[in-house]
């Protein structure tokens, strides 16, 4: 399953992930008009920081998500494609998922009595966050993928070191 990762030298804190994704899940899908709508442009990824490092924090789509395991309506479950998703019309509002997180990613909306988490952006081709990134430290893809690309880049890094001398 294609997952979001986050190079950790690439990212700057900037927060742009967290506009996305707030401009994405609105009604309007517009920046200004989101503004605007108070509660209904939230965002599902957050960043923090680690050791002084910046990183965003999302739902990891666990394989054995402990939040489906949790979950006593069924609300919280996989897809099709093996993303974790919540079906808010089958939510109970207990809260079991949240407590179950190991991430502390999943949120109440307590207005609705319902949890809302990051959903992969499925009505786009690349989520809201990956594409907004200005340094490109978002990346959509497999984990070995990621590897890869990580690895290339630090080959990069060093032949152009070594170049230099």
């Amino acid at each position: 399953m294609r997952r979001v990762f986050c190079n950790l030298r690439l990212c700057l804190g900037c927060r742009s992930c967290e506009i996305a994704c707030a401009v994405e899940h609105s009604k309007s899908k517009e920046l200004f008009k989101a503004l605007s709508e108070g509660r209904g442009a939230r965002k599902r990824v957050a960043v923090g920081k680690a050791a002084a490092a910046p990183f965003p924090v999302r739902c990891q789509h666990c394989d054995d998500a402990a939040c489906i395991r949790a979950c006593m309506s069924g609300a919280m479950h996989k897809d099709k494609e093996g993303r974790t998703v919540h079906d808010k019309e089958k939510c109970v509002g207990c809260w079991m998922c949240i407590m179950a997180c190991p991430f502390g990613v999943l949120t109440r909306d307590e207005e609705e009595g319902i949890v809302f988490k990051c959903d992969l952006c499925p009505d786009r081709d690349t989520p809201a966050c990956v594409e907004a990134c200005p340094t490109k430290a978002l990346f959509l893809g497999t984990a070995a993928e990621f590897e890869k690309k990580v690895k290339a880049a630090k080959g990069a890094k060093l032949e152009a070191r070594h170049n230099r001398k």
